[in-house]
């Protein structure tokens, strides 16, 4: 059962033909009318959710990268081809912001999780070179908590060897029967785009 979520690939790829910034917003007021379902990706600081963006809507700088962790602190809203948003919220898990940063992001997603209807899948990344991680557990506990569905994406995948990739599989069957998919990605090689994208065409149809 594990194998068929990790590995599955699915008839239907969703097309994307274009991506646009939409707005970003520092409180529940600031959100968008719920006039489109509405695709999540959350994940620790540094886990990738931007070069991910970049990689699966094939529009380099859509989402701004940097080599600084925490750097988005707002939910950035993306128009995907007029009829949904991709939305990447603030990361979770970096300590080198101040109580006060940590503590608004952190009402932040937990109110936008809890209250948002027009959350049609959550995208969690999980850096595959650290699987397992209390924060990333935390993360999944609360999303079943608020029986909102969810998938795995783990990123930075061409970053391990044969070795990895085994102890990987082995870590993650404690989630495979909470996540609704398992997706190894490569932003770099584009490993993954595939499936994933057939993923959320599911979540949006």
């Amino acid at each position: 059962m594990f194998l068929l979520l990790f590995f599955r690939r699915n008839a239907f790829c969703m097309n994307i033909t274009s991506a646009d910034f939409f707005i970003s917003a520092s409180s529940l007021s600031g959100l968008p009318e719920e006039s489109f379902p509405e695709i999540v990706f959350s994940g620790r600081s540094n886990v990738g959710k931007s070069s991910l963006l970049n990689s699966l809507t094939a529009k380099k700088g859509l989402a701004k990268t940097s080599s600084t962790p925490g750097k988005t602190k707002l939910v950035n809203y993306f128009l995907i081809n007029r009829e949904l948003y991709f939305v990447d919220l603030p990361g979770y898990g970096y300590a080198s912001v101040s109580h006060e940063e940590k503590a608004h992001w952190g009402k932040l997603l937990s109110a936008y999780i809890e209250h948002r209807r027009s959350i049609s899948l959550v995208i969690l990344l999980i850096d595959s070179r650290h699987p397992g991680m209390a924060s990333d557990r935390a993360m999944i506990d609360f999303l079943m908590h608020y029986e909102r569905p969810f998938g795995i994406v783990l990123t930075k995948y061409d970053k391990l060897g044969q070795k990895e990739r085994s102890a990987l599989r082995r870590a993650m069957e404690s989630f495979s029967s909470k996540a609704k998919f398992i997706v190894n990605y490569s932003s770099f090689s584009g490993m993954g785009r595939v499936q994933l994208l057939s993923h959320i065409e599911q979540f949006i149809r």
